[in-house]
Parts: C-alpha cells; structure tokens; sequence
C-alpha cells in the first residue's frame, strides 16, 4: 500500500491547529526566501530533523538549529521546497502541538510530521512519497487493463508479459538487479515495478518464499500480522495473528506473481564488477545452470540485514564425532529424538530450536553465553505494539502507513526515551516471570538503557527473544540452560571454561550471522566491501554497535560510499516502508533526475 497524508486542512480554530500552522508558514516562507539561518531559529535548542529523500537524496538525521541550517545551505537551492499544508487537525497533549502536514519540492512531492514545543520543532519528519511526473499508477491513474476498439496487431497481456519475460535480462537490460528474492527484494522490486522501473529479481532458491520453508518446521513470526504487510496487497483480514513460515512462502510467491515481477529462480550471482568505462554493473548469473550476465545501472544486495552464518571455530571441532550444523541449516527436530543435542546461543532462533527439539524427546541444552532481553510476546503486542500496529490500533482508525510515519517520525538518537518507560512498565507488570527465569538460571538484560527490544535490534539485530513458550520450557528444567563461554568440543561433548562438559550428540551454532557487506566480499571483491563498511547498527556504542554516532541505520536503503550500490532488507515492517524511499531514490536515477546527496554516510567500521 502505498498511502499518503490527507489533504490540506482550511481554516480553523483548534489552538493546536493554529499554532501549527503558524510555523508552517513561518517555516515555508523563510525557505522561500532562501534564509537557513531564519528556518533554524524555528527549531528548539535541542531538536532533530529526520529526512526521508526529500531535501537530502539520502535518509538523513541532522541534529539543532545548526545541523538544519547547515543542511539547508546545501540543498535549499536544488530542493525549491514549497506549499506547506496542514494536512488534518493539529493535537496537543502534554505541551507538545503535533501536526501532520504535505508539501512540494521542485521535483516531488511529500508528508511529514512536526512536534512542536513552545511553538518550535522539536522534531521533524519529511518524506518524499512521489516524483511529479512519475506518480505510480494507482486509483484515478489506474491502468486500464482492456484496449477498447480494434487492432489487427493486438497483443494480450499475457503475451506482453510473455515477451518481457523472454527479453528482458537478454535482449533487453534491467535498470536495476535485486540480488536476494526475500521479503526484502520482492518488497523493492514491487515498488520499483509500480514506478516503471525495469528490474529483475535474482534468487538461489527454487521458488519465492522458500528462504522461509527451507528453515527449521516451527519457525513463524514473532511481529504480528499488522506489523507485517506488504506493500499494495495487505494481508487479508482472516490472516493468522504470528505467521507460519510455510504460509509466508506461499504469501511471498503468490505476491511475486500478482504483482508481475520479474523475479529470476534458481538463479544465483556468481561475480559482479562496476564498467567504470561503460557506466554499468556487470552481473554474472548462473541461471538454473545457463551463465548470463546482467548490465544493470544499479545493484541492490537485498539478502536481509545480516551476511554470512557467523560459525565460532572451537578448539576439537575436527575431532567431534556428532554432527555440526549453524541455525540457518538447521531444519528441524526429524531424526533428533533420543539425541544429546547442545545449542550455543540463547537468542530466538536458539529458544526455537529448542523448543521444537524438546517436543521431539531430545535432551536440550542451552549454552547462554552473554545475557538475553526476553519479552512475552503477549506484553510486546500490548505494551510495545498496540497503540500503532493491533486490531485495537485499527479499530481506533490507524492505518499501517500512518502507523510506520509515526514510528519513523522518532529519531533514533531519542528513541530509547520512548522504548525505556514501556519496558519498565513489563518488567513491573511481568516480574514474576522475570523472577522465575533468573532462578532457572537464565541470565536477562533489558539493554544497556533498559530500551529494551526495539533498540536492540536497531542497534545490533540480535540479543534479544519474543517468547512464545521456550521460556516455560527453562523455568521448568525441561531445556536445561548453561552459562559460559564454550573453550573446546571432545569427540562427544562441549566444554564450557569452568570445566563443565556438555554430552552431545549435535552441536548447533545458533550464533548470529556476520554485517551483509560480507556478501559483497564475496559477490564482488573485499576492498569494496571495505569501502562500502559495516552495515547496521546505529552508532550508539553499545555492544555490537561501536560508535561513532550515526544517525540512521548504516548502508541500508540510501547511497553507500560505493557508487551505485545499495543495500535493502530489515524485518518486514523495514522492508515495506522503506522500500518506498530506497524506489524513489533508484526511480529518480532512472529517470536522470539530479540526486545531489547531502551528508553521505562516512564508513567507521568495515565490517569484515
């Protein structure tokens, strides 16, 4: 679905709505006199500006009146903003104006979101939602499906479709390859569908969705229903509240072919290299064994959030005698009744492992390294989720893109202020729980801010598990947890650095996965995953996140110091909304739009 913000509102008396507007117009009109410094004053001492693409070609946090005006010295010439609206009634509550506005820029048009505090922002979001000119064919603008009249030389849809199929990628090139067919790649490729754009989508895997029916038989999703749809096509209504992974699949492919995309199976990227001379990518595919190279403009790495399967080299793994596997090979409990079977890691996939080993009859043990933030996942849907993304949220009439504007309208650097007093209120409310867990021995954590789960995830993507019952299964002793740092594997054990050792007929590694450049390393070269750097994370120099201070997410969905490469996934939530602004910024190269990028990202850590 691709929403936007109501029109713009007329006069009114709500007190809220008029001081809204007032600074509306103060701001528009001291950017159409070109005047930055007087737009900063409009900000308060301490206030943040999140841009999605509109002013700065890039997703860009700038912090205080002197990160906005210089930000506005750099782009306000090439920007032309103008026509600032309130796009509904302002609200006010606790001294904050809230106003949800529209505007233009000279070459699209976009919504935001101001907090105001004494009558200056506190924070601003602006959103780029279209290109004039190059609007997505949507509701009046609609195809029409049927050619009325006649033509001798009519061809059906099915034959255009037929033709594009068998053409593009040969005859004919792509603008852009998505490597990774995900949720990810086919969340961009349909945006970049809708906005004419020629893509092809390349995936190792024999059909859509099989990155999920590939993984171990319980898996689903923990985020629910409302949190996770895609754009265009929601889930329908009867949709189930946690996703299973084989309905996901069925969801993914169904998707790939409603929304015609030209989506490449059993396709691997074997090698890529930039033409320098030629100005374009040259891809290397193995195409269900027939080599083709694609020359794309542009090149998205849409393989998730994360790079290679983090595997720990352990002293004695050559000598164990058991099986060895890492989480993403792992597929299920089959075959593991009776086993001994040791799981290094204590994060969701290794509580899922877990537990689905457990049913089986195995004899489970958990190695907790490092502690692990756990919240029910009926207080996350309550306390963390409900006031944007539940059937109560929609009843009191949010909509999922109002829902991810307001989510997105946060800046990170201030997030934590939102997140910490939520999971203050679960720790109270779920302390018996909590107390439990710790006297089974289960090390807990709630963040080094006590943020709780959302900022971890921003921060480092992992260390954190939504329970779903393996937490029952720890209290009870039923999947046996030991704390500590693994040194050696026997022929038939694991040891832990206090001496203790592990019987084991199966080790698995449930250990996270390495920063996506990896996969860059691997496609193209090292020295360009080093210069395109480490991919994730914040800056917020916590652990996994060294700083310094970023500001947005590093790498994902807006330019890389590697010209013309990009990087796109993140949960579904992510891959939805921001699929939106990653299209626009591709849309706009295709079209040899001018994209002056503001502020782009320095490279602190190269990840590899």
């Amino acid at each position: 679905m691709t929403e936007t913000l109501e029109r713009p509102v007329g006069a009114s008396t709500n007190p809220a709505s008029e001081t809204a507007r007032h600074w509306l117009g103060a701001f528009g009109d001291a950017l159409a006199q070109g005047d930055p410094a007087g737009a900063a004053r409009l900000f308060t001492k301490t206030s943040f500006w999140r841009d999605l693409v509109a002013f700065t070609w890039n997703l860009k946090t700038v912090e205080n009146p002197a990160g906005v005006e210089d930000m506005l010295r750099e782009t306000l010439d090439h920007v032309v903003p103008s026509n600032f609206q309130l796009a509904e009634e302002a609200e006010e509550a606790d001294g904050v104006v809230t106003a949800w506005f529209t505007f233009e820029i000279k070459v699209g048009r976009g919504e935001g979101l101001v907090r105001l505090k004494d009558g200056k922002a506190w924070t601003l979001l602006t959103a780029l939602y279209e290109l004039k000119g190059h609007e997505e064919p949507m509701a009046e603008n609609r195809p029409m499906g049927a050619e009325h009249g006649v033509d001798p030389d009519r061809k059906a849809w099915v034959e255009r479709r037929e033709e594009e199929l068998e053409t593009l990628g040969y005859t004919k090139q792509p603008h852009t390859v998505i490597v990774g067919g995900g949720q990810g790649g086919i969340a961009l490729g349909a945006r970049l569908r809708q906005l004419g754009v020629p893509t092809i989508i390349v995936e190792k895997n024999d059909r859509p969705g099989d990155s999920w029916r590939n993984r171990y038989k319980t898996l689903c999703l923990h985020d629910p229903v409302w949190y996770d749809h895609l754009p265009y096509i929601p889930f329908p209504k009867n949709w189930p509240v946690f996703s299973p992974k084989d309905k996901i699949g069925d969801w993914l492919e169904m998707y790939t072919r409603v929304m015609e995309l030209n989506y490449w199976s059993k396709t691997e990227a074997t090698h890529a290299r930039y033409n320098d001379e030629a100005g374009e990518w040259e891809v290397t595919v193995n195409r269900d064994g027939e080599e083709v190279v694609l020359r794309p403009k542009e090149l998205v790495m849409a393989t998730g959030m994360s790079g290679y399967p983090n595997i720990p080299n352990f002293k004695g793994q050559h000598i164990f005698k058991g099986e060895q596997q890492h989480s993403s090979e792992h597929r299920g409990p089959e075959g593991c009744e009776d086993k001994r079977v040791v799981v290094v890691g204590s994060n969701n996939s290794a509580h899922d492992i877990c537990a689905s080993l457990w049913e089986v009859g195995a004899d489970v043990t958990m190695v907790q390294r490092s502690s692990t933030h756990v919240v029910q996942s009926d207080s996350l849907m309550e306390h963390g989720l409900g006031d944007l993304y539940s059937e109560r949220a929609v009843r009191n009439g949010m909509t999922t893109h109002r829902a991810d504007m307001i989510f997105a309208s946060l800046p990170y650097r201030i997030l934590h202020e939102f997140q910490t007093p939520i999971y203050d209120k679960i720790k109270k409310l779920d302390s018996d729980f909590y107390d439990a867990l710790e006297e089974a021995g289960f090390m807990i954590d709630f963040g080094p801010d006590g943020s709780g789960l959302f900022m971890k995830y921003l921060r480092r993507g992992s260390g954190y598990y939504i329970d779903v019952g393996a937490s029952q299964l720890i209290i009870d002793g039923k999947v046996k947890v030991a704390r500590g740092q693994v040194v050696e594997l026997t022929e038939d054990a694991v040891v832990l650095e206090d001496g203790t050792e592990l019987p084991a007929d199966l080790v698995i590694y449930a250990t996270g996965y390495g920063s996506m450049n990896g996969w860059v390393a691997g496609l193209i070269d090292e020295a360009t995953a080093r210069k395109a750097g480490k991919v994730w994370g914040i800056g917020s120099d916590t652990r996994k996140d060294p700083g310094p201070w970023e500001g947005e997410q590093r790498n994902m969905w807006k330019p890389t110091q590697v010209d013309h490469l990009w990087f796109h996934g993140g949960n579904l939530h992510q891959s939805r909304h921001y699929s939106l602004y990653l299209a626009l910024q591709l849309k706009a190269r295709h079209e040899e739009i001018p994209t002056p990028v503001y502020g782009l990202q320095e490279v602190h850590h190269d990840g590899i």
